[in-house]
């Protein structure tokens, strides 16, 4: 692939080129919401599983979000996470980057890299993406500038996934596997 072949690409897919990726190094956590928009959309089941995250720091106390941790985590101590490739890549991730279209996406997914609590979002968080995908021309713009991120579709993903991560938690989330 050419330099200007590259530079086409979404950054996310740019990004997979350059290091190993959030869709390949984190956890995706799920909301029921999420998998219900992804088995309508892709008329499949079996591509999540409940089970303790990887990294051990998934499970330590947020005092900017103190229910985070009653919100996403089952009394057994597991969350519903996206399975993995056996690369260790997210099952939904192709050659160009997530095959889900963006309003499909796990809500985690679609606010990446922004930080956010239940309260209000806070801007870009612990930024794994690369510096490089960063225009040089203007030190100025953001990762959330270059993933074409708005304000409002932040609020309204930040918003819908502690609504659905509410509901769960009233409703029981024991009728998953």
């Amino acid at each position: 692939m050419t330099t200007s072949d590259t530079e086409s690409l979404h950054p996310c897919a740019r990004c997979a080129r350059m290091q190993k990726t959030c869709c390949q190094s984190t956890d995706v956590l799920l909301t029921r919401g999420d998998v219900g928009r992804i088995e309508a959309h892709t008329q499949q089941r079996g591509f999540w599983t409940r089970r303790a995250p990887d990294d051990p720091t998934y499970n330590e106390p947020d005092p900017d979000d103190p229910n985070w941790l009653r919100y996403t985590f089952d009394d057994a101590g597991r969350r519903r996470l996206l399975n993995r490739q056996a690369n260790g890549d997210c099952t939904f991730s192709g050659e160009q980057g997530c095959v889900l279209p963006g309003e499909v996406r796990p809500l985690i997914c679609r606010l990446y890299p922004a930080a956010y609590t239940e309260r209000a979002l806070q801007g870009v968080g612990e930024n794994r993406c690369p510096t490089a995908l960063l225009p040089a021309s203007n030190p100025k713009v953001s990762m959330l500038t270059v993933l074409d991120m708005k304000d409002v579709d932040m609020e309204r993903w930040r918003r819908a996934l502690y609504e659905e991560l509410r509901e769960e938690l009233r409703e029981g989330q024991g009728d998953d596997p």
